[in-house]
């Protein structure tokens, strides 16, 4: 089949999609997972003005993406150019109202039908379109090359499974990848599939996710909780979700079956499901202390839930071993350079194919232990907990790896440079 089939068939069908959208969307906005006051953004609509200038389109998915290129937008807004960052969900949106970054205006993205595309770069008129990691949507593609508009995929990711996937396809695969005019790869094994689907441009320039600053926190909030667990072995398990809450809570019942006193931190990666996580570890007899509820950690408590936004860099900081989650649920892992960089020494599960690279290196570097079942957890977290000395060497030898992986911004800047130089 011809690659201007799939693509007529691909419009066709976003088109028909297109049609069951509002309601959808309302759906969604009802779940609390959409703006109640800016659904339409996703369709191309919106109540900002376009200001003065040149105006460079910036769309990060979620808030990994979005924090990943904080630097990035700071060092764009300094040579004078105003972005628009789109994101696609809530919590992301809040990341970038936190922050308050100065001439970077947010807006949630069109979705990936030909007719809202067109309205919102109607509208804003970029000159220049970067897209975030594995963010690859065809109808914008087409609408940015349309419109003679330099479409670049920055800390560029591309799983197996996402190549093998695309692959099916040839024909529509490289008509698509080959509207991309560069591609700054996160490794070398992501250039490569890039140009093996079609991209024409494609440079490995290193991971922005190893080029952040460490993850803020309130430094009053971790002496009040070191206070709280003065003396009792702790680890963290962060970005948990559904179904890892039950992993977690088994392997802490085992922890706490040799170490009596144990407290794990549990860090949903999405607050809002926080209630639900306390159930279901209740369920297994464990006593939980909910942060959004203000409870207290006491001697009794064994779990406390971190259901708050924002505050990783917090329970990091306040216990020296993490589990890394989306390894075992759902798949492909959350960014583990985060902890990495704070000294924590790492866990995770089978699969963290979203990271891939990144991981293999942290196990390589010896900062990183995986487990292959849940059922491992347990055993894998206590013998951390048990050997203060391993845990202080994987520490180290994950802040050693992130220092030695910093100049990731610069690289893409630098590859940047020809396009912004013209605006």
């Amino acid at each position: 089949m011809s690659s201007s089939f799939i693509l007529d068939l691909y419009q066709f069908a976003t088109g028909l999609l297109a049609l069951t959208m509002p309601a959808w969307l309302r759906r969604r906005v009802r779940l609390g997972k959409e703006d109640a006051a800016r659904w339409r953004e996703r369709f191309g609509d919106t109540a900002r003005p376009r200001p003065a200038g040149s105006v460079v389109w910036c769309h990060a998915a979620s808030v990994g993406e979005t924090a990943s290129i904080l630097p990035l937008l700071t060092a764009l807004t300094e040579r004078g150019l105003n972005v628009v960052l789109t994101t696609g969900t809530v919590t992301s949106a809040q990341l970038v109202a936190d922050r308050a970054l100065a001439h970077v205006i947010h807006q949630y993205a069109p979705l990936d039908h030909t007719a809202w595309v067109e309205r919102f770069l109607a509208h804003w008129q970029p000159k220049l379109a970067l897209r975030v990691d594995s963010e690859i949507w065809p109808n914008t593609l087409m609408a940015l090359r349309a419109r003679n508009i330099p479409a670049v995929q920055i800390n560029a990711r591309m799983s197996a499974k996402a190549f093998d996937t695309w692959s099916i396809f040839p024909g529509f695969m490289k008509a698509v990848f080959g509207a991309l005019d560069l591609v700054c790869a996160q490794s070398d094994a992501d250039r490569n599939r890039y140009l093996k689907l079609g991209a024409s441009n494609a440079v490995h320039t290193g991971n922005l996710k190893l080029a952040q600053a460490p993850l803020p926190f309130d430094a009053a909030a971790l002496d009040t909780l070191k206070a709280a667990v003065t003396g009792r072995p702790a680890w963290t398990a962060a970005s948990i979700h559904p179904g890892e809450e039950l992993i977690v809570a088994r392997a802490h019942i085992e922890i706490k079956a040799k170490l009596g006193s144990a407290l794990v931190y549990v860090v949903p990666r999405h607050p809002a499901r926080g209630p639900d996580m306390a159930a279901h570890m209740r369920g297994l007899g464990l006593r939980i202390a909910q942060r959004s509820l203000g409870e207290p950690i006491t001697p009794e408590t064994d779990v406390y839930l971190a259901d708050t936004m924002g505050e990783l860099g917090l329970f990091y900081r306040l216990a020296p071993v993490c589990f890394v989650g989306k390894s075992f649920a759902v798949g492909g892992g959350q960014n583990p350079a985060e902890p990495a960089q704070l000294g924590c020494a790492l866990v995770w599960g089978p699969d963290m194919s979203n990271f891939a690279a990144l991981a293999a290196d942290l196990e390589a570097a010896r900062a990183a232990d995986k487990v292959e079942a849940p059922a491992g957890l347990g055993a894998a977290v206590l013998r951390l907990l048990s050997d203060a000395a391993r845990v202080a060497r994987m520490g180290d030898a994950g802040q050693h790896y992130v220092a030695q992986n910093t100049d990731a911004l610069n690289r893409t800047l630098a590859r940047l440079a020809p396009y912004l130089d013209r605006l």
